[in-house]
This record gives C-alpha cells, structure tokens and sequence, in this order.
C-alpha cells in the first residue's frame, strides 16, 4: 500500500484557513523555531480521507472476523457499554477531582462504580476484598505476588521460591521474578495436570507461594486442586490464582472456595472490555481477609451515611502499582457486563465458551493430535503429525490468514509439541466455527497432498512471511 506522502503533489491542500480575526501573538524566540519547512504530504481532504480509510481496512477486527484465542485480547465487546463509557459525567471526569476540596462529593457515581465493582467480583471469585488499581493482567500478576511478599515480611521471615507449574502463561515466572523471587518449576503429569509427587518433594518452608492457572494452559482442570492448597497452606504459603481462565467456571466454582488466597483478572478475558493491539486493559486483583492490610492505596469506601471516599489510612500498603485509580472507563465496561448478565447469564457464558472449545476439538481430533480428550474453556491440538510432510504449526497458521482469520496462538503450551491453542469463548455461533473448522481440516489435507501450498501463504496480505529474527533486529526489515 503507499505511503500518504506518495500521493503528495506539490500546492495541493487540504484546507484553507480564513484570516486570523485576532491580533497576531508575539512570535516566540527565534531558538524555538524551525529552520526549514515542516515535511507534511501535500493532499487534498479526500486523499487524506481514502489513505486512513483504507489503512484501517487492514487492521484485524473483533466486529469484522472471528479470532480462534478471542478471550486473550480480541473477544466480543457490546456497543451498549461502550455508549456508556461515553456518557459525559464519567468520560469528562478529572482524576484529579476526587482528592480536591470538596472534590469526592461531585465524584460519587464514580466512586459508587468502583466500590460495587469490588463487591461483584468478590461475590464471583470468593475473595474478600479487591484492588482494581493494576492497568492490566501482568501488572495485577505483580501486584499479587508483591502483596505475598508482604504477607511474608509482616511475619518476619524471607522466602526465597515461588513454585509454578510448566503449563503456566510465561508472565507467570515473569512477574514473581521482578518481585525478587526465584522460580521453581514443577511437571506436568501424564493427565495434564501438576504432579502432586514432585509438588511435594519441592515444597518446603522457603516456599512464598504456588501460582496456578486453573484451568490451566492445556484447557484441563486440576481435579487435586483441594489437595495442592492443603499442602501450600500447611507450609503457609500462598495459592495464586492466575485468572486468565476464569471464563471456563465462572458461576460454576469459585477459586477463593478452591483454597487460592490472592488472584487477578483480566477483564478483557473473562468480562468483555476491549484490549485488543495491547490496551488499555485492567487487571484488578482480589485477596482474603488476611492480605487484606496489604492492599495499594487508595482504596474506595462507603460511609456509614451511603456516600462514598477515597482512604489512604493502610499503614502497611505496598502503596501505589498505578497513577489514580486503574482504568477507569474499562472498569466501567465491565460493571455494566456484569450487571446486564446477572448470575445466570454468566453461568451460561461459561457453559457456552466450554461448548464451544469442546466442539472444535471434537470436529479435529482427527486431522490433528490432541492434548486432551475433553477440554474445558479453550482446546490445544498438535500439527506434529503435519511435520511427517514439512508442515509446522507455524505454516498451518500463515494459511488461516488466507483463510481470513487471525491465527490462534501457536507452540503454547511449550509442553505440547507443534502446539495449536484455539479459544472461542462463548460468542461465535455454530457457523462460524463450522467454517473455521473446515479451514483447518483443509490445513491437513493440504499438508498431505501439497505441503508447498501451506508453506507459501499467506498470499493476501500486503507483507507475506518476514524474516522474523531480521524483523525483531531491523523494524524496517523486507519481507521474503
């Protein structure tokens, strides 16, 4: 596609502005001036116009295509909270007007938002109090294992480990290593699921914590969930719920019932807010009663007369993970999501989004191998039997854009060889996974009968394959 600067023709303009009506300012200092002309394309309105229109028509979209891994950054978002989101006295809001004199009183929707968000998703995950400072789901992940190190260091003790399962997200070991600890990883078993032998050969008094995505990256409950808290507990350490999953029983369990002491959400995963092309996101974190003090200030309360304020009185707070209150607006999203539901409508969002993964993986247990039997929320199938022709997941993915879709995330789980993750959620309808499932065993029939075809696309999109380590070297890298 060209660059807006190729359609430029010398004296062409966009506009033309009268004269100014206003005495001229005085010119600023000569230092601060520039000393040739600004390089601006030279294009008439519509130039401008079809340029960005078009542009846009290549960004991948949630309203015009389906995406096979939608909780993670591309699920359905509803229009009516987006109006909301519009609505003058919460999108004109300084975030400043709360600790003014007087400020808090001309903020109380908002604070009423805030503080009833809390109290919601409390009721949802069975923790006992909630933050929804962290700006999305790594920054809560950090959050929760800094409000674990404090729990440690208020009883005066140091720990070195944080114990985490090799089917976990890789912000995982991430997060809990910027927070000072070092990491243990356990096995997975034959089943799926953490061994509990190895589990309790590494668990011991230097252990902060275990951090657990469940159900876990494979898309498989851990049916010794009760046992693994026991355990950690028995030691007082902490379970550590990842909540990237949470779509998969939502309204069915809940992981403060499960034995896990601290969690975060993503709320673009499990209560629709958009996060595609990497923000703005919200990750809010809840805990129980005993991590309670620990939490980052400001904290929204409700007085005793039903108004509601900011407190900043929590002594042994880790302080502040973000400027203000988290985002605002996505967290407001999300309230409305979950108000508009209601207990029943989100018991069938998880029950649908497990149909769903379920019938994929039904549809393609024989064209591909397959992690599981029965999944939960999201399935992972295998292209190792594709690679006997020299097709790789990779491959297999460059064909589904010529397919028009956006790839699912693929070689994660690292534990599955040639992996395929595929989450649906609860949104799309029979149709179109039919047809995203007919892609993908034409995938296998291609790998079989003309491998060439699969290694060769996508031959729609304006760039085809880069060189990806030139690509991460040189951002202006030429594709090949």
């Amino acid at each position: 596609m060209e660059m807006i600067f190729d359609k430029s023709r010398p004296g062409r303009r966009c506009t033309r502005f009268s004269c100014a009506d206003v005495p001229q300012a005085k010119a600023p200092d000569a230092k601060f001036l520039r000393r040739s002309a600004c390089e601006l394309p030279e294009v008439s309105e519509l130039d401008v116009v079809r340029h960005f229109t078009n542009l846009s028509r290549l960004n991948f979209s949630v309203d015009t295509n389906f995406y096979p891994l939608g909780s993670c950054t591309m699920k359905y978002n509803p229009k009516f909270t987006e109006d909301l989101s519009r609505l003058e006295g919460f999108c004109r809001l300084h975030p400043i007007l709360p600790q003014l004199k007087g400020g808090a009183a001309r903020v109380q929707g908002a604070l009423e938002v805030l503080y009833e968000t809390e109290c919601l998703l409390c009721e949802i995950t069975g923790m006992d109090h909630f933050t929804l400072q962290p700006a999305a789901g790594a920054h809560g992940e950090l959050t929760g294992v800094m409000l674990i190190a404090a729990y440690h260091r208020a009883k005066k003790r140091k720990r070195r480990y944080v114990i985490i399962p090799d089917s976990a997200h890789g912000t995982n070991p991430a997060s809990a290593a910027i927070a000072g600890y070092e990491i243990i990883n356990t096995p997975s078993n034959a089943d799926g699921t953490m061994d509990l032998a190895a589990l309790e050969e590494k668990l011991n008094d230097d252990v902060a914590a275990i951090m657990m995505t469940c159900p876990n990256t494979l898309g498989l409950f851990e049916n010794q969930i009760d046992e693994i808290a026991r355990l950690a507990h028995k030691v007082d350490a902490l379970m550590y719920y990842d909540g990237a999953n949470l779509n998969a029983i939502l309204g069915h369990c809940r992981p403060g019932d499960l034995g896990f002491d601290v969690i975060h959400l993503n709320l673009h995963k499990t209560f629709s807010t958009p996060h595609g092309g990497g923000g703005p996101g919200a990750g809010p974190v809840g805990v129980k009663n005993k991590l309670e003090k620990f939490l980052p200030v400001s904290r929204v309360k409700k007085n005793h007369d039903g108004t509601f304020a900011l407190d900043y009185n929590h002594p042994d707070s880790i302080g502040y993970l973000a400027h203000f209150y988290g985002n605002f607006l996505v967290i407001l999203k999300a309230y409305a999501y979950i108000l508009y539901l209601g207990r029943e409508g989100l018991i069938r969002t998880a029950r649908h989004a497990v149909l769903n993964a379920n019938y994929v993986l039904a549809r393609l247990k024989d064209h591909y191998d397959t992690a599981a039997s029965r999944c939960m929320h999201e399935c992972v199938l295998s292209a190792a039997p594709q690679t006997a022709h020299g097709v790789h997941a990779l491959d297999i993915a460059k064909y589904l854009i010529d397919c028009g879709f956006h790839p699912p995330t693929i070689y994660f789980p690292l534990i599955v060889k040639e992996a395929l993750m595929i989450e649906p959620t609860e949104t799309e309808s029979k149709e179109t996974l039919d047809h995203f499932i007919d892609c993908m065993v034409r995938a296998a029939c291609l790998a079989k009968e003309n491998p060439e075809a699969l290694k060769k696309a996508p031959l729609t999109t304006p760039v085809a394959r880069l060189d990806e380590t030139k690509a991460a070297r040189e951002m202006n890298c030429a594709s090949i």
